[in-house]
């Protein structure tokens, strides 16, 4: 390893460890509450979510 990579790793968890903080923060002091969709549990169908969507596409051969 050279110095310049050990030099580039120290300031980068540096910088890591000074923004955590105020994501956190960000996180925190957003307004409103996510709000979900009922399902509808009568249906015998699968719902069309973007999860399902996800997983079937990941799920092609």
């Amino acid at each position: 390893m050279t110095k310049e990579t050990k030099a580039s790793r120290r300031d980068f968890l540096k910088m890591a460890g000074t923004t955590a903080p105020v994501a956190a923060l960000a996180v925190a002091t957003t307004a409103g509450e996510a709000q979900a969709a009922e399902p509808d549990l009568a249906s015998n169908k699968m719902q069309d979510t973007a999860h399902t969507r996800a997983y079937l596409d990941s799920a092609r051969f």
